[in-house]
């Protein structure tokens, strides 16, 4: 459905322009691009990759794009928010939200006859005055059954 990053579980809602994520990234000590980096930071590329358990939302609307880090969470709480929204897309007949925090909430309403249109809202933590948006045009509500099912086994 869209873009995929390496390394690390990531759930993608929407499409190649627009869309958010739901990411945990990791980087790969042995990437010629980590080594570099980390040749020119002055620490070695196993330091520069770190242990990649930090959480991070991305966001895209119309080329523009950002990401904000979520400190503290957990494996246990993307999960949780991947779940809920895999059993509201089986279950619903209609529109629906599903919170996923301070940081972010995905409104969900009917889109064709096997689709939904999401709106993002992405508050990042440290600015919480500065909230974003991003809508998603209809996605079809199998491929992202699938996409929620590939990240939850990514999770276990």
């Amino acid at each position: 459905m869209s873009p995929t990053p390496a390394g690390g579980p990531a759930l993608f809602i929407g499409t190649d322009t627009d869309y958010v994520a739901l990411v945990r990234p990791a980087l790969d000590p042995a990437d010629p691009g980590v080594r570099q980096a980390a040749e020119q930071a002055g620490v070695t590329p196993e330091e520069l990759a770190g242990p990649g358990d930090t959480w991070a939302v991305l966001f895209e609307h119309d080329g523009e794009g950002d990401g904000v880090e979520l400190p503290g969470v957990r494996d246990a709480e993307p999960a949780d928010f991947a779940e809920r929204l895999r059993a509201e897309l089986v279950a619903a007949d209609g529109p629906f939200t599903v919170d996923g925090g301070a940081a972010l909430r995905l409104d969900a309403r009917p889109a064709g006859p096997d689709g939904y249109a999401f709106t993002a809202h992405v508050t990042p933590p440290d600015d919480a005055g500065t909230p974003v948006t991003v809508e998603t045009g209809p996605l079809p509500a199998t491929a992202l059954l699938t996409d929620l099912d590939a990240f939850l086994g990514s999770l276990a």
